[in-house]
């Protein structure tokens, strides 16, 4: 399968960083390419149309969006 998009994948402030991990080994298919562990927990990977189905579907992510450039002016 190959990936549909960039996203970046953050989970609720209870989750531990062992559960985080076992997300990220999950996109053995896609990759990972950064962690964040201070603002907020999660990480920014490449998802295929399955991953990002089933992890929208998880009780401890909090949120999935589109990894894109943020600039301000």
């Amino acid at each position: 399968m190959s990936s549909i998009g960039k996203f970046i994948v953050v989970f609720k402030q209870g989750a531990t960083q062992d559960e985080i991990n076992e997300y990220a080994e999950q996109v053995n298919s896609g990759k990972v390419t950064h962690q964040y562990a201070t603002v907020l927990k999660g990480f920014a990977a490449d998802l295929t149309e399955s991953q990002l189905q089933n992890f929208q579907g998880s009780d401890i992510i909090e949120y999935i969006e589109p990894d894109s450039v943020v600039t301000t002016q």
